[in-house]
């Protein structure tokens, strides 16, 4: 005869589960929002690889195939007799470093301008279980994703293109590892500044009055040490974040070419990482919570 006890089911509660700490809930929250970019890039990764080929490959095509091929092609380009060198391999980190500046700032900056426009589709990003700067840097890290990529889709094009063969190699990996990280960052973090301090309309126009300008000026065609007959220009560029990411790939692919110090490059990117990062998340709370 079975006991009243054994005859009824006692209910016991379930173990309760740990709650996962603050730390690992924005891990989670920002790996989400990762992914979610991922996602979308994933789809649209075919006009990814047309913007961030198109520039490079008309420029090296012209520059670097077909004036070579023309006669007295090397007196026709006078940066290459400038150079001193083969005007292939002072292109190739030049252009590795456009390709990074550009798509750092049009992975963040367009976006934003769209986010912050009419319909405030920022506002639905913000909701998600993750401080609001949290959300800036998500921003930047994955625009510095999308710049390594297109570093890496400008390489073979910088490197195959050219009529006249490419002297490059890798002095050390760790340096030029460094160097496209900084410099990615420092690129996604530019984005952001001039996504959240500019009006959605002007986006257009800050390309031609901004990017533009510190491009040509960023020691992208030509090194920085060949600036020392215009001593003010010399100094002048130093406040141009690309000038270092330009001379840090150059230190890193062709160490043959005259280039910074490679300690003065890493200081100056991690100071323009800094700055940047600080304008642009300043920037970021005040269009969204302001």
């Amino acid at each position: 005869m079975q006991t009243v006890e054994s005859e009824i089911e006692i209910a016991t509660p379930e173990t309760p589960r740990p709650v996962p700490s603050r730390g690992v809930q924005y891990g989670r929250a920002f790996a989400g929002l990762f992914l979610r970019d991922l996602h979308v890039l994933q789809r649209e990764w075919k006009p990814f690889i047309v913007r961030v080929c198109m520039n490079p490959l008309l420029f090296l095509f012209v520059f670097t195939y077909i004036m070579p091929h023309m006669s007295g092609g090397a007196a026709m380009n006078p940066t290459a007799a400038m150079a001193g060198v083969n005007f292939s391999t002072v292109l190739l980190p030049g252009l590795m470093a456009v390709a990074i500046m550009f798509s750092g700032i049009a992975a963040v900056a367009l976006p934003l301008a769209q986010e912050f426009g009419i319909t405030r589709e920022i506002d639905d990003r913000v909701m998600c279980p993750l401080p609001v700067a949290a959300v800036a840097v998500e921003k930047i890290c994955f625009s510095a994703l999308q710049s390594m990529i297109a570093a890496a889709v400008v390489f073979p094009l910088a490197y195959y293109v050219p009529a006249t063969p490419v002297y490059a190699y890798v002095s050390s990996w760790l340096f030029l590892i460094v160097v496209l990280t900084l410099a990615s960052l420092c690129a996604g973090a530019l984005g952001l500044v001039i996504g959240t301090s500019v009006p959605p309309q002007q986006i257009g126009l800050i390309f031609s009055v901004v990017v533009m300008p510190i491009t040509f000026l960023g020691c992208v065609y030509y090194p920085w040490a060949k600036l020392d007959q215009m001593r003010w220009l010399q100094y002048a560029v130093l406040v141009n974040p690309i000038v270092y990411m330009s001379e840090g790939l150059r230190a890193a692919l062709t160490p043959t070419l005259p280039h910074m110090h490679s300690a003065l490059i890493l200081t100056m990117l991690v100071f323009f990482l800094v700055l940047l990062t600080s304008l642009g998340i300043r920037g970021f709370l005040r269009r969204v919570i302001g």
